[in-house]
Parts: C-alpha cells; structure tokens; sequence
C-alpha cells in the first residue's frame, strides 16, 4: 500500500517516533509517505534524523519528508495527525502560574479548568486554521486524528467548525485498564473484557470481566486497597471508585483537577495525592516533568539518535490508537478502541454535540460506534459539568467573546470551588494579557483588559502551590536514573 500520512507536531519527538514505528509494525505499511510538519527547524531536523535512521536499520521503502511549510505537508495526505502543544512550555507555565494567584491549584491543567480552558483558547485558531488546510490540499476525505489536549475542546472545534472527518485519540483507557488487569492478577492485559465510557478524561469502567467473569465494586476496591502501590498513588480515585462504584479511567492527578471537592482547600490536597511522581496529583507537575523532559532530551539527543538503529518489533507495538486504526481502514482487520466522537445518541444520558470517549470498532467502513450506553448518573453529571465549560470554552475560542471566556471558566468545577466571580474575571483578564500573542481572536479585547487590571483591587498571592517540586536539572536526572539501575 502506498499513501501518504501527515503528522503536525512532529517535534514532538518522543511522541512522533513511536507513531512512526508502530505504523511501520504494519506489514503493508512499509512502503507509504510520512510527511513531517513542525514550526520549530530544530525538532524537525531532530526528528528527521531519527527516522531517517529507523528506515535505513530496516531497509524498508518509507519515504520521510520534513516541512516548516504546513500545507506541502499535508498536500495529498489521506491521514493527518495532530500533537501540537501551541505556545510551547513558556505558555503553559502561565497556564498553571496565573491560577495559583487566585488559589487555583491545577496537577496538569490542559483538560478542563483554568489552564486547560486557555490552552483551549491557543489551540482551537491554529486547529481550525489545519482543518481549512486540510479541506484545501489534503486528499478528499483525509481523516484527521487528534492527539492533541484539550481533546475534547480541539475535537469537537474541528468537527462543528473545520468540518472535516475527525476523531480523537487517547490513552488513558488503556492505562486505566492495565492497573485493574494488575490488581485483579490477571496474567495479561488481555484477560480483562471492559466497557469504558464518558468524555475523554472522565471515562468510567462501566463493565468489567476477568477471563468472563463480572467484576463488581467491592471487589475492585478490595483489590486496590490491597495493592502496595497503586493503594498509595491512587487515593483519590479509590475513594471516587467507593462513592461513585465504578473507576475512572483518569490518573490521580488529572482526576483531582477535574472536580470540585479534593483541591479545594490547600490542607486538603496532600491527603489526595502522592509525590512519587508527577502524575499523582503534584502542583504543576506535568509542567515539571515537561520541562525536565525536554531538557533531557536536548542534552541526551546523540544518544536517542544511536539507539535509533535497531530492527522493529512488531511484537513492541504500542497501544496507541493511531496505527491501528489505520491498518483497520486500510486492510480491513477489525480493531476494537475507545475514541472521541461526537455523542450523536451514542450515550443516552449526555447530550448529542458532546464530544465523547467511547468504544467502537473499526474496518474498511470506518469507525463504528458502539450506541445505547447510559452512564450511572453521578458519572453523568460529572461529565455534564465538563461539558458545559467544553461547549462554553470552544464557542468563546471560535467567536473571540472575552465574557463567553469567563463564563466558561467560572463554570469549572475547580475553579468555581475556589474562586469568587470577581476573582475568575480578573484571572482571565490577566491570563488572555499574557498570551495575546497566541490568542489571535481576543486581539480587540486585549487593551480593555489591561485597563481594568490596572484599576482592579481583587488581592491576588505569591504562592508556589500545596505540593511543588522543583525542576531537577539535567545531572540530578542522569543521578536518579544511574540510581535506579543500581537498584534494579
């Protein structure tokens, strides 16, 4: 098979060589065109060299090309994929930076609350500027895959506004479903049959089997609390599974930012969290671990490019959705997932523009949804909040309404625990200040903003958050992993 695949992001390095690699585990894959597209030379040239590297190990007949130029990328593409983090680390630290101001303590902040809803801000523009692209020079039909945060907000932006064929992918289902695999003593991922479905980072295991057998809540808590980790780093969302009686697919720490009761109070949130790792609920954390990440890649990069030149093993596919959707399209071989689609009915209980995350199936037809699912109805009404600030976010993203914009995110869960109206009116004034350069569609409502902040008299602190790390450098890092070879 020869086609052509876009990927937008692709400095993304990390990210982008395992999409790459996964889609080469696929036999009739070997000969298509994978186009490269970043706004950054420097990745490109990075990546590039990678892949280069892994075709050449391999001696297939890939074709790797590499563009500054979006649209030569996407010229012909019958699939597109999108990593894209717009504004980089330096927005995204004002992303958590300016919440804490106001009390607001965000783990991650790229879903929903305060810094997932201006991420959404930056995002939606540059998506909706893709989708045009895409209409413009793509092949006809080209289908859109979107990895990109928040994907609820990027997805549904593409679907209502770019018009194009869209569909958003994640892996937090599969992650949620390894732990309970683990717990339950199933000897492999495989053993455990589930129903898992919601909107993309609240999706709920609403059916679970081990080798055919149901299992039930007490159970699954049981086991949770008797595991000599996941007892520790998961607190929050045992405690969730307790109330609720079903688990979230979502990690400790992106979980706590996504309701209103567990960081509402700064005493609070260490009886949530864990601090063995960023994902367990740490202040900033995923902005840490980014920081650190790139810093190590950077410094590290001759020694990534060396181990470039190995055999692929199909047997090390990944579960990412994205190679085997398209082998599902292309051969026809049925692949079984969880993706983000308009709701459309498929979940009774939510409503039909909602973007949501839910199983279906895949073949030479296309994706296929799997309809009639109704979500217990706390899990319901926890997704029905997120929805709202979802479908407040992306119309204000789409129209450059400032007051949409705050509406929005007084609305949030967290946010709204926290912070008073004329708390979440000045945030927002102060963030959209701050990343006017990435948000085109407020450029009008930019100076008003500064004028009221100058007049404003809401007090704001100087506060680090309930549970910060600093940013270890690049020789704490290569200490902490000799450490642990040691160890091991």
């Amino acid at each position: 098979m020869s086609f052509k695949i876009a990927i937008i992001g692709a400095g993304s390095v990390g990210f982008t060589k395992k999409l790459f690699t996964d889609l080469l585990c696929v036999p009739e894959f070997r000969d298509i065109e994978v186009a490269l597209t970043d706004i950054s030379q420097h990745n490109l040239d990075m990546i590039r060299a990678i892949l280069d590297k892994i075709v050449e190990a391999n001696g297939f007949p890939v074709t790797v090309t590499a563009h500054t130029d979006r649209r030569r990328a996407l010229e012909g593409a019958k699939y597109i994929i999108s990593c894209v983090r717009v504004g980089g680390l330096e927005a995204y630290a004002d992303d958590i930076r300016i919440p804490l101001k106001y009390g607001i303590d965000q783990c991650v902040g790229d879903t929903i609350c305060a810094g997932g809803i201006l991420y959404g801000q930056r995002n939606i523009p540059v998506i909706l500027d893709f989708c045009k692209d895409i209409r413009e020079v793509a092949a006809p039909g080209a289908k859109f895959l979107n990895y990109a945060n928040p994907m609820a907000m990027n997805t549904w932006a593409a679907i209502e506004y770019g018009k194009v064929d869209t569909v958003g992918l994640c892996h937090g289902v599969q992650h949620g479903a390894e732990q309970i695999a683990e717990i339950l003593g199933a000897k492999s991922p495989a053993e455990l049959d589930y129903i898992c479905s919601g909107i993309n980072h609240q999706t709920w295991f609403i059916d679970l089997r081990l080798n055919g057998r149901k299992i039930g809540k007490e159970e699954l808590v049981t086991a949770f609390e008797a595991h000599p980790v996941f007892s520790q780093q998961e607190k929050l969302r045992i405690d969730v599974l307790k109330r609720f009686g079903v688990y979230s697919t979502e990690s400790n720490g992106h979980l706590s930012e996504y309701l209103p009761w567990y960081r509402k109070r700064p005493e609070e949130i260490a009886r949530w969290i864990d601090m063995s790792d960023w994902i367990h609920g740490e202040t900033g954390g995923y902005l840490r671990h980014s920081t650190e990440t790139r810093n190590w890649f950077e410094t590290e990069f001759p020694q990534f490019l060396a181990s470039a030149d190995k055999p692929i093993d199909p047997a090390k596919r990944s579960n990412e959705h994205a190679s085997h959707i398209l082998e599902a399209l292309e051969t026809g071989r049925v692949y079984r997932g969880h993706f983000n689609v308009k709701n459309n009915g498929v979940i009774s209980n939510l409503p039909a523009d909602a973007i949501i995350e839910s199983p279906g199936f895949v073949d030479r037809f296309g994706i296929n949804m799997v309809s009639g699912i109704t979500l217990p109805e706390a899990c319901a009404a926890t997704c029905m909040a997120s929805i709202n600030v979802q479908r407040m976010s992306v119309h204000a993203a789409v129209t450059g309404d400032i007051d949409l914009l705050k509406l929005a995110v007084l609305h949030d869960p967290l946010v709204g625990a926290v912070a008073t109206p004329e708390e979440v009116w000045q945030m927002v004034d102060e963030m959209v200040v701050a990343q006017a350069r990435w948000l085109p569609q407020y450029a009008d409502a930019v100076p008003a903003a500064k004028e009221r902040l100058a007049k404003s008299s809401v007090k704001t602190r100087d506060w680090a958050g309930a549970a910060r790390r600093n940013v270890r450098s690049i020789e704490e890092l290569r200490a902490e992993k000799s450490a642990l070879k040691k160890a091991v």
